[in-house]
């Protein structure tokens, strides 16, 4: 992300959701000659005892589940105050469980799940709650749902997706294409039309040299347009290196443009937009980018490439997860429900947050109420339906957390892309790389 001194590009979604309200169809016929017996009269609900429901969100500020999320969840549930906490030095999952303040409720993810949930024996399926409070996996699209039920390997479902996921898009600033003449870019580019046009936008503008191509490499490498897998998913080393071949050539041609050469570090060559020195910018729509508000700049789809699927690569959502050592399993996959219900979404989505939900007209409504976003072209986020999950170890196979796995894939393309190794080399100290980091985590269950 670019820096923070910045002025914040995102509100997020705003408070008062108001929550769907449970009538009783009260009043019946009545007893003979229409006095009332009293008998069809809704019974009255069960006072409900009082509890406190820690819930945890590694990341996410109070600020903003209260905004999203408290109001909604106060109205819906009177007898249940909502402890939230977030992460922080002395305050992340590991702390809390060894403190023995497990959360009711984690908001986890796929590069976590393993680490901050299943290995911290966590971990519930929600299929049992699914079944028995007939709720409708459908609605969700479902490549977010199938992403969580390959990971663990056994189909079992850890959690369900919440907003934001993060699409892939294409950023361009407006100015400093029209102060060249050149069209700008538009929904349904390829990669080598994009090429092309990084290098028209490739040059200097009085002594200040202007870059056609900046690019979040970490997400353009895990987030590639085949689904790739970093490790392989049937054995040990890394998966198609004939495709990884593809994406890194592909991402270094823009680098080998004279006046576009790859800087010192990733974070650099992703500040070069923000600081109006890049034409375009290979990103993630996310309300947590901050862009200064001086650029004047709006987004296309995420150009495609010959030979892979014309889907959007993305990062996934998180999820709703509940702990094993939660005594309100129930309300807690209630309070999931009521937090993921298509009113929230649809407030989510007004403010620029893409929904996890299949409801075109909750995906429609992306940024139509933010000051911001309602001025851009808010359709390219989903241009392209979202790609397949990438494959995932097979049973039996020691896994390595993602975290490590995108280290390692960026490390080797920075060395590609720096000269320091050639195409062949790099991918192949990328496999040895990979090799070392099971062995690594073989030797941690010994």
């Amino acid at each position: 992300m670019l820096n923070r001194r910045n002025v914040s590009l995102a509100l997020l979604a705003c408070a008062g959701l108001v929550a769907a309200s449970a009538c009783g169809s009260g009043g019946g016929s009545g007893g003979p000659g229409g006095a009332d017996t009293g008998t069809d009269k809704p019974k009255a609900e069960a006072k409900k005892d009082p509890y406190t429901m820690l819930i945890y969100a590694a990341g996410v500020s109070k600020e903003e589940f209260d905004k999203r999320f408290r109001g909604t969840l106060e109205k819906k549930f009177p007898h249940i105050t909502f402890n939230y906490q977030t992460s922080g030095t002395g305050n992340n999952i590991t702390d809390l469980v060894t403190r023995g303040e497990i959360p009711d409720l984690i908001r986890t993810d796929i590069p976590t799940l393993r680490t901050g949930y299943l290995d911290l024996n966590l971990g519930v399926d929600l299929t049992p709650y699914v079944t028995k409070y007939k709720y409708d996996l459908n609605r969700f699209n479902p490549v977010f749902i199938q992403e969580i039920k390959d990971y663990t390997r056994d189909g079992k479902l850890y959690g369900l997706p919440v907003p934001p996921f993060f699409p892939n898009v294409l950023y361009y600033n407006k100015d400093l294409f029209d102060k060249f003449g050149v069209p700008y870019p538009k929904d349904g580019m390829t990669w080598d039309e994009t090429y092309e046009l990084s290098k028209k936008m490739t040059r200097l503008d009085g002594s200040k040299q202007i870059r056609g191509f900046s690019a979040n490499l970490t997400g353009m490498l895990r987030d590639n347009p085949f689904s790739q897998a970093i490790l392989d998913p049937e054995k040990d080393g890394l998966t198609d290196q004939d495709k990884w071949s593809k994406v890194f050539s592909n991402l270094k041609r823009f680098y080998d443009v004279p006046g576009n050469e790859y800087p010192k570090t990733a974070a650099e060559d992703m500040n070069m937009f923000g600081k109006g020195e890049a034409a375009l910018s290979a990103n993630l729509h996310s309300v947590y980018l901050i862009i200064p508000p001086e650029i004047n700049w709006d987004i296309v789809s995420l150009p495609t490439m010959d030979g892979a699927p014309k889907r959007v690569s993305q990062r996934g959502p998180a999820y709703w997860s509940i702990t094993e050592t939660s005594k309100h399993k129930d309300e807690a996959f209630e309070v999931i429900m009521e937090m993921l219900k298509d009113e929230i979404q649809l407030e989510d989505s007004k403010q620029g947050i893409p929904t996890t939900l299949n409801n075109k007209d909750i995906q429609n409504a992306l940024g139509t109420e933010h000051p911001i976003y309602k001025t851009k072209n808010m359709k390219a986020v989903s241009y392209y339906p979202p790609t397949d999950p990438t494959p995932k170890r097979k049973p039996g196979l020691v896994d390595v957390p993602l975290a490590s796995q995108q280290s390692a894939v960026s490390a080797a393309f920075v060395d590609y892309v720096s000269g320091k190794a050639d195409l062949n080399t790099s991918l192949r100290q990328l496999d040895d790389k990979l090799k070392q980091l099971v062995e690594a985590e073989k030797s941690k269950k010994k």
